[in-house]
């Protein structure tokens, strides 16, 4: 029997992009001449959701159960002729298919409005006279959010656009509420995604069906999924994977689950897979599969072959978009900050640099666990032949490496490739904030199309940065953040309130910091979250070295990931949440700097310790560091036309020489002596970003020396001054 494999992705993850996990197996399963065919689900639904037909059901289907009851349900149901005319044409404008509606939707005279329109001011200020098409895109977001709390409200409470049901998974030990919700009859989603799945089913005729659940907001619809397939077409085999199960299902004992699933696979999903296959087809037996769950004689039971190795990433193929709708997504411009747009705007294809974590050793992270632990890069050269695979299948070439932590070394290598490529890419990723980031290497990254990133302050404050062993500091965090900055590349902050042992008064300061990198305008972008134990992080298996104790140390039939626990301060982190989400929000659109850090809260909080100049203060120190020997010296620019000139003065006389550089922007000159510039118009050649090979500042030293005298005079002079501000790099 030949395996004829579907993957899929539930309901929700993304609506301007697809989750990257089954493009990444696809990719994999191409490598070893597997058939399979890969489909997201929770667009798929959307789309049907949101169209005049599906809006017009969802009205019938509301008006039908007669819970309509706020006056803002009722306003969206009297308007439904509104909706039912425009949602075609602003689906389109949102997939980019017909940009010409900017200019009605606007004039803010075109589109329902209900409850999500009440909080919209001016937006001049945020979009401009030139923003139209942002702003558009903005009011068509609110537009899909009214109809979403209009479907929250009156048709299916566990609606949301990048989750479904996810309380049903969210720090589910028992299984017994899921499996209830389960035994119901479907809800008005549930038949749109069953209608979907239905027709994808009877079209592919799959033998392996392969469900990803990456989130607990996608947890349900797998197995209603998987319940469908497996009551209409029990001869299909049904497998979950994905990060959902690699982080909650790890002590899976309950029986009840495989009445949907024949497999769950645990961490990276190729060689679980590949086996899976060998075994369906007959060609190994149950004890070689690789870390798989399945039922053995009536018992849950774990089979790892360890004698079976996983791959290198370099053979693991590229991920392969093909067959996905990729012109069908949807971009949403929930907020005006250019760099939180990111998450839903844009369609990116998803690479990895670098499998696992390089730092490995934040106390809250799942340190533990295969995703995280184990470390291994990709080379600059591999991953730029991936990339420019992708542009051609999908022709779209922008790129999000979800990293863990993308490491600085291998990000230089890439820009460097990218560059003597000739690529032109736009790219963002995930980092740590530690001094590797310098101002020159910020600048190579810019001028190969980074243009964000995103990095974990957590909590900004020194004390709880080493406890959490993040390995920086708040000055060094706002040091690279002011690299990245003045390059031109925005930047995101995650930032952490709760952690074991917190007071309020570095809550306090926290936000703060927070505030202060804001106003100094190195931070665009930032998300609180609420710390939360997990059962694979050092906080979750030493609690007691941090000043927790767990509530419970039962370990759960179903998930265990999230961990209840006692903080022994006795503090309600709960009640921050409001006020420093509300701050942040008013950061991220440049307003309020000035107010009092109490002005956010309805309770009474300490005044801040922290000195109000204490970012500025810290961004005017300098640091004077020697150049290390072993710096690369790149040069981005090109070559000068020269020209000689002599020079008297006092009676004497020499050659000079000037060279009429050309940027993108501007041309500039430089005059030196002639012999010193003609060895610096080698050596600019030497050290041009097109050489594979790279010269270290101490070689270009020596090279110097062997010539002239006083490397370091020249090294300082206004000549080179005035080619390190124009891409002379140090890195």
């Amino acid at each position: 029997m030949t395996t004829n494999i579907f993957l899929v992705t539930p309901p929700f993850t993304q609506l301007n992009t697809p989750y990257p996990a089954t493009a990444y197996i696809k990719g994999f399963l191409n490598t070893k001449n597997i058939q399979s065919t890969q489909a997201d689900l929770g667009i798929a639904v959307i789309l049907q959701l949101f169209s005049p037909i599906g809006l017009k059901q969802l009205f019938a289907q509301a008006e039908k159960s007669q819970r309509i009851i706020s006056a803002n349900a009722q306003r969206i149901f009297a308007l439904k002729d509104d909706y039912l005319k425009t949602i075609f044409p602003v689906i389109a404008f949102l997939q980019g298919k017909n940009p010409t509606l900017a200019l009605q939707i606007s004039q803010e005279d075109f589109l329902p409005e209900a409850g999500r329109f009440v909080q919209l001011e001016a937006l001049d200020w945020a979009f401009g006279t030139m923003g139209i098409q942002d702003k558009a895109k903005h009011l068509a977001t609110l537009y899909l959010e009214d109809l979403s709390d209009f479907i929250v409200e009156c048709i299916d409470e566990n609606f949301g656009f990048s989750r479904y049901a996810e309380r049903l998974g969210r720090s589910a030990a028992s299984f017994d509420e899921l499996h209830a919700a389960l035994q119901k009859c479907p809800t008005y989603i549930d038949a749109i995604l069953i209608a979907v799945l239905q027709e994808k089913i009877e079209a592919i005729k799959p033998t392996l069906f392969l469900i990803s659940v990456p989130f607990p907001g996608n947890l349900y619809a797998a197995f209603r999924a998987a319940q469908w397939v497996k009551k209409h077409h029990p001869h299909i085999k049904i497998a979950m994977g994905g990060g959902f199960p690699n982080t909650e299902l790890r002590s899976l004992s309950d029986s009840r689950v495989f009445e949907f699933f024949d497999f769950i696979t645990l961490d990276d999903g190729e060689v679980p897979i590949e086996n899976l296959v060998k075994y369906l087809e007959g060609r190994i037996t149950l004890a070689d599969l690789k870390r798989t769950f399945c039922m053995v004689n009536g018992k849950v039971t774990y089979v790892d072959n360890a004698k079976i190795l996983d791959y290198k990433q370099s053979e693991l193929g590229t991920p392969d978009y093909s067959d996905l709708a990729l012109d069908q997504y949807i971009s949403v411009l929930e907020i005006a900050n250019p760099m939180h747009r990111l998450w839903s705007d844009g369609r990116w294809n998803k690479l990895t640099m670098a499998h696992g974590c390089y730092w490995g050793k934040c106390t809250f992270c799942d340190l533990s666990l295969d995703y995280i632990k184990v470390f291994e890069p990709i080379a600059a050269a591999l991953l730029c032949d991936r990339m420019e695979e992708m542009i051609l299948q999908t022709g779209q070439n922008g790129f999000h490496f979800v990293d863990e932590a993308a490491p600085p070394a291998l990000m230089r290598a890439l820009a460097l490739e990218i560059l003597r490529r000739k690529l032109v890419v736009t790219w963002w990723t995930n980092i740590r904030f530690e001094k590797s980031f310098t101002q020159d290497l910020a600048s190579l990254l810019k001028a190969s199309g980074c243009i964000a990133v995103s990095g974990g302050l957590e909590v900004a404050s020194d004390r709880l940065l080493r406890l959490i062993d993040k390995g920086v500091t708040v000055a060094q965090v706002a040091a690279v953040t002011q690299n990245f900055t003045e390059s031109g590349i925005m930047v995101h902050a995650y930032l952490m309130y709760g952690y074991p042992t917190q007071t309020i008064q570095e809550t306090i300061d926290s936000l703060e910091m927070v505030r202060q990198l804001f106003a100094a305008g190195i931070l665009q972008s930032a998300f609180w979250h609420q710390f939360a134990m997990t059962a694979h992080s050092p906080v979750g298996m030493y609690p007691e070295r941090f000043g927790v104790l767990k509530a419970s140390e039962t370990i759960g039939t179903f998930a265990n990931n999230d961990i209840s626990y006692f903080d022994q301060t006795g503090i309600d982190h709960d009640q921050f949440s409001f006020g420093l989400k509300k701050s942040l929000f008013n950061y991220m659109h440049g307003l309020c700097f000035d107010f009092e850090l109490q002005a956010w809260f309805d309770f009474d909080i300490p005044k801040t310790t922290v000195a109000k100049d204490f970012i500025v203060k810290t961004l005017q120190q300098t640091n004077n560091f020697n150049i290390k020997p072993t710096a690369k010296v790149v040069w981005l620019g090109g070559k000068p036309t020269t020209s000689h000139f002599t020079k008297s003065k006092k009676g004497n006389s020499w050659e000079m020489l000037t060279l009429i550089f050309h940027d993108k922007k501007q041309s500039f000159t430089i005059q030196t002596d002639k012999k010193e510039g003609e060895w610096l118009l080698t050596m600019l050649d030497k050290v041009s970003f097109y050489h594979t090979t790279i010269q270290t500042f101490g070689q270009i030293k020596a090279d110097f020396e062997n010539h002239f005298e006083d490397f370091e005079l020249f090294w300082h002079s206004k000549p080179i001054n005035r080619l390190r501000d124009s891409g002379l790099l140090l890195l």
